[in-house]
């Protein structure tokens, strides 16, 4: 599962592609408290405004609930999206019936381990595969958005 896949801390992000899934990874050491990334993580309204990755989040990101989300990958689709997991501050897992995306975070005494990791697949995947585009350089501009947000000094 998610945990066993991590990226080296350099926030730059690693993909693997088999015939039936893709998965791609990324792991970046932010220099503040699980918490604080947790708080930015779990507020689908305030997504926007530190993540120039995402267009729009709406709903609540807590377990069970079901979310929108609009990215910059595809600004003409929107993603229904189910939160399957929620443990606080250390990990976080949202995705639908073609895949699912999970936010990693660990505390090292210096800061927080964040991994992103998201696998998509299914028996019907190597039909549409080649119109999914590569998440890499989203990724690595997700980590180095919440990476300059988390490790602001001021608490907004």
């Amino acid at each position: 599962m998610a945990n066993n896949l991590k990226a080296s801390p350099n926030g730059k992000a690693t993909t693997s592609r088999k015939t039936f899934s893709r998965t791609t990874v990324i792991t970046e050491h932010i220099a503040t408290n699980a918490e604080k990334i947790w708080d930015l993580l779990t507020n689908a309204q305030g997504f926007p405004t530190w993540n120039s990755t995402v267009i729009s989040l709406n709903g609540e990101i807590r377990q069970g609930q079901k979310i929108k989300l609009k990215s910059t990958l595809d600004p003409s689709r929107t993603f229904s999206l189910k939160v399957k997991y929620y443990e606080k501050p250390k990990k976080l897992i949202w995705g639908d019936a073609l895949g699912q995306r999970s936010y990693l975070l660990e505390e090292d005494g210096e800061g927080t381990l964040v991994t992103m990791h998201e696998k998509i697949g299914g028996p019907i995947f190597p039909l549409f595969a080649s119109k999914i585009p590569s998440f890499d350089a989203s990724f690595e501009q997700f980590m180095r958005d919440l990476k300059r947000t988390a490790e602001k000094t001021s608490d907004k």
